[in-house]
């Protein structure tokens, strides 16, 4: 971590304003719908003491409180007695250093958090675990500084305002969402699953694959095919079982389905692949119809669907075989445009270099498209990209219908799906070119189970991922790309309040009201929660807006000249 340069900062208040979260619903984050006040600890050695200048709300943020203590990442917390709270999408401002930290970080140093925080590789993020940012000050400590990947922590450029700092964390994760998260290789020492038919006589290559296995059942193989793999499994166990026994006996971290196989079969080996796991169908015969696959997995589970049309079952595997970035000159379609995590999706495609050639954006919501499009059309023009922001009918291939009109009927090289609906997945792989990519963005629960046409995985190399959340290499990607001008996440931003506005606001983010991101600034209070098409009729704030409306940080100057003590940096 590179230390900042030493700066005057106000010293923080003995108490400050906190939502605490103390159960399952948005009547249950701080006392009687208001922050509540509580003491402002002095930092330990190896703590900071930090101040909160911005929290971006999340749709993560209203999941926590929907499902309170069964949450997965609270592991059964008793929040009445023991609270957290929300808030890890942040900007924040170094008050205090702990005399063990003096070396690394230094008052006023300006930082975004990376919320994903693992220790000794369990989840302990902050905002959810680790009490998060709506707060307007607190401390952190090694739980934050000190985890797997080190400090979570990103030192930001003054350029940027304490929003857009902020709104790199979702930003982040977009990033990621085109990043290989997943296995590409079978795992060395691992359990492998190799499931075949007796009558199946085509020569297949296996060495390459088995070859690193711990352990491999086999079922439905012939005789030459297991002899086969117990020459090719070395070290490697060997057990003949039956398709039942074998599928009952999971998860497996890889699985290789060998010639065609009816869709429960293969739904099933899918359903025995393990955390992170492969499972490689080689093949060169369509399947007989869809296959039922848990989609919820592809997002949480990072469980990747690869497969060959030859025998060598090697091929199936790597990055080559097996994209995760937007084609160059193709079509992407996102799905869900008119909320602020797919209009973050168009905009990234738009501003790529080597982008498609054209971004389709489509939504059930007329109205919030209209936004979307006045934000991001300008944008558009500006790079000499095609964008068509479209609303989606009701019908169940009106999808499908539009993207094949727009494409000659060939079909969306990439599709992403911002809406987390099963059957938003269904409707965007049947958009799918034959060789396309489906990006599950939107976390559809694990379980989630819908029926998927696999044969193009396979037979033309068609790709379906899914990643959750960011790491910090993502977001200290995010920031790069911000101070280059490559991206401003500034733009995401739809309504800003003070710190009195965290319950309304996440009800608004429940509701809808704004066509964006929510952004809370807790050093500000009497700021009520407003849009800003409101404040573009500010004669203080309005001009400072950009042309097209969005955000900037002028503006943000101005809010905190108005409202605040500290002025947001320029």
């Amino acid at each position: 971590m590179t230390k900042g340069r030493e700066m005057t900062v106000e010293p923080a208040p003995d108490t400050a304003l906190a939502w605490n979260v103390y159960g399952a619903g948005i009547d249950h984050i701080g006392r009687d719908g208001h922050p509540e006040r509580v003491p402002v600890p002095r930092p330990r050695p190896d703590q900071l003491l930090i101040r909160v200048d911005a929290v971006g709300l999340c749709f993560s943020d209203v999941k926590l409180l929907r499902l309170g203590a069964e949450h997965p990442k609270l592991y059964g917390r008793d929040l009445a007695t023991n609270p957290t709270r929300l808030g890890h999408e942040t900007s924040v401002t170094v008050i205090e250093v702990g005399d063990d930290l003096r070396d690394r970080f230094s008052p006023g140093q300006r930082l975004a958090i990376q919320p994903d925080i693992y220790v000794d590789g369990r989840s302990t993020a902050y905002g959810y675990t680790i009490p998060g940012g709506l707060i307007q000050y607190h401390v952190i400590g090694p739980e934050v500084l000190a985890a797997d990947d080190g400090a979570y922590v990103i030192p930001v450029d003054d350029r940027m305002g304490y929003a857009e700092t902020a709104l790199t964390e979702p930003w982040a994760c977009v990033e990621a969402s085109y990043t290989q998260r997943r296995r590409l290789a079978p795992l060395a020492g691992g359990r492998m699953w190799i499931v075949a038919r007796a009558d199946d006589e085509r020569p297949y290559d296996l060495a390459t694959s088995v070859g690193l296995a711990g352990s491999i059942a086999i079922s439905g193989v012939s005789a030459a095919l297991e002899a086969q793999i117990r020459a090719a499994a070395g070290g490697a166990t060997v057990s003949v079982r039956s398709v039942d026994d074998a599928a009952s006996s999971g998860p497996y971290d890889d699985v290789i389905v060998l010639g065609p196989h009816d869709p429960a079969t293969v739904s099933r080996a899918g359903d025995a692949v393990a955390f992170r796991g492969t499972i490689n169908i080689v093949s060169d015969a369509p399947l007989e119809g869809p296959v039922e696959i848990d989609v919820g997995r592809l997002h949480y589970h990072y469980v990747a669907w690869l497969g060959t049309a030859g025998t060598d079952a090697s091929a199936a595997y790597g990055e080559e075989r097996n994209r995760a970035d937007l084609r160059p000159d193709g079509v992407t379609v996102v799905v869900g445009a008119a909320g602020p995590m797919g209009q973050m999706h168009i905009e990234r495609a738009l501003a790529k270099a080597d982008g498609p050639r054209l971004v389709i954006g489509v939504d059930l919501d007329a109205d919030r498209l209209a936004s979307a499009r006045r934000k991001l059309q300008p944008f558009a023009l500006a790079r000499g990209r095609d964008l068509r922001i479209e609303t989606l009918g009701r019908e169940p291939d009106a999808l499908a219908t539009l993207v094949r009109g727009a494409t000659g009927g060939h079909g969306a090289d990439d599709v992403i799906v911002t809406a987390p609906s099963g059957q938003a997945v269904v409707s965007a792989a049947a958009a799918m070119a034959p060789d396309g990519m489906l990006v599950l963005f939107a976390g559809v629960p694990v379980g989630t189970r819908v029926a998927l046409d696999l044969s193009p995985v396979y037979l033309h190399g068609a790709q379906y991922t899914g990643t959750s959340g960011s790491r910090i290499e993502d977001q200290a990607l995010v920031v790069r790309k911000t101070i280059a001008g490559e991206l401003e996440p500034r733009r995401a931003l739809a309504a800003v309040g003070g710190m009195e506005t965290a319950a309304e606001a996440l009800q608004a983010l429940v509701d809808g009201r704004f066509p964006g991101k929510i952004v809370v600034f807790p050093q500000l209070t009497g700021l009520s929660l407003t849009g800003l098409a409101e404040l573009a009729d500010d004669p203080d704030i309005g001009p400072l807006l950009g042309a097209d409306g969005s955000w900037t940080a002028a503006a943000e100057e101005a809010l905190f000249a108005r409202f605040g003590r500290a002025a947001a940096p320029a």
